[in-house]
């Protein structure tokens, strides 16, 4: 099949770009309004069940029982299988990623569970444990070197570094009074607030630093990936790491066609226009490979770092304990050849190679 060069991509993708940016963004607003209803129709049953709504960090976002994890069954509890939590694909599976609410605190050994269960070696974590009077996510894992225990998992920090945006965290996890262990890799980006998008250069400088971790990884079972809701910035995420995997590959991205598939797969799934516009930008950042694109070409709204004071790294940020909201938080912020190979199909098949790829950030060795 036919393929382009990445200069080529980024220039028709601009094009593309700029006619969706005109007239006041009318084309991304008709783009994303015609997601609207993607997905609705699917059943959430599992997650309404009286038995299960105090396991729902938010109410109204419930996983669709076709594609839901589903947890081994605890002392002939038919319900004990319950999670909020959605297989979703990513480039290689309908099964790539699992997408998931942040854990509360009677979900906490239910998601080690989930975790060791799937054989999961790499969680995402993309927000903040708390932001401003709100818990964003119950504290799973410690920060510090040292053990905690979830129901019956043994979960051990054994070291943490950081990047320039981000920690990462080598766990040790096993079953208490059992000899197996596994080692979990997990990535904090705690810098993109809620009801705002983050700095294209700094997600996209994470995103490509996790692609290349998944890609050396063997394929033992999915990597988890979770916000607070498990919608926004979670689709958000996988939907431009999904996107990377492709353009590398040579095929033009097709944004609205990979939001269409994850939405069948988990409701909300990039759940603002922000945050849809925001994947086009930090895919032009990309192919770009971070030169700049003059904001006349690209006509897409300022998302300059001035705007992102609350993306950067905050050492004295305040962490003050408090419920969780009973509504989920607004995550805010065709060629020919796309219409023959179906893009939400090819996206799923293409695995690309990040050996041609060097504009990644990697850390820093010595923290």
């Amino acid at each position: 099949m036919e393929t382009f060069s990445r200069s080529q991509i980024l220039q028709d993708f601009n094009f593309q770009c700029s006619k969706l940016a005109s007239n006041n963004n009318r084309g991304f607003k008709q783009a994303f309004r015609e997601l609207n209803d993607v997905g609705k129709d699917l059943p959430s049953r599992a997650g309404s069940l009286e038995a299960n709504r105090e396991k729902n960090r938010y109410p109204c976002i419930l996983p669709y029982d076709h594609c839901r994890v589903r947890l081994s069954v605890q002392n002939q509890n038919p319900n004990s299988d319950y999670i909020n939590a959605n297989f979703v694909p990513g480039g290689g599976s309908e099964r790539d990623f699992i997408c998931t609410q942040g854990p509360i605190s009677n979900t906490l050994a239910d998601f080690w569970r989930m975790v060791w269960e799937q054989n999961v070696r790499i969680i995402i974590m993309l927000t903040a444990l708390r932001e401003k009077n709100t818990v964003m996510c119950e504290k799973y894992w410690s920060l510090e070197e040292g053990t905690v225990y979830h129901g019956l998992f043994q979960i051990t920090t054994v070291t943490r570094k950081q990047g320039p945006d981000y920690f990462v965290t080598t766990i040790n996890l096993r079953q208490r009074d059992l000899p197996n262990d596994r080692i979990i890799t997990h990535y904090y980006y705690p810098y993109w607030p809620d009801q705002s998008v983050a700095n294209p250069s700094s997600l996209c400088a994470f995103t490509e630093h996790v692609r290349q971790h998944l890609e050396a990884l063997p394929r033992l079972g999915p990597a988890v990936v979770h916000c607070s809701a498990g919608i926004g910035r979670s689709g958000t995420f996988v939907t431009l790491l999904w996107l990377m995997q492709l353009s590398m590959r040579g095929i033009p991205p097709d944004i609205k066609g990979a939001v269409r598939d994850l939405r069948l797969h988990r409701m909300s799934m990039v759940q603002t226009l922000d945050q849809y516009i925001f994947i086009h930008h930090c895919l032009l950042h990309w192919l770009s490979k971070g030169a700049s694109v003059s904001r006349q070409q690209m006509q897409v709204p300022d998302l300059s770092p001035n705007q992102h004071k609350k993306d950067q790294p905050q050492s004295s940020r305040r962490r003050r304990r408090t419920s969780s909201q009973q509504q989920p938080p607004a995550d805010q912020p065709q060629n020919t050849l796309q219409q023959i190979f179906k893009p939400g199909n090819l996206l799923r098949r293409l695995i690309p190679s990040l050996s041609q790829y060097s504009g990644h950030d990697t850390l820093d060795p010595s923290l």
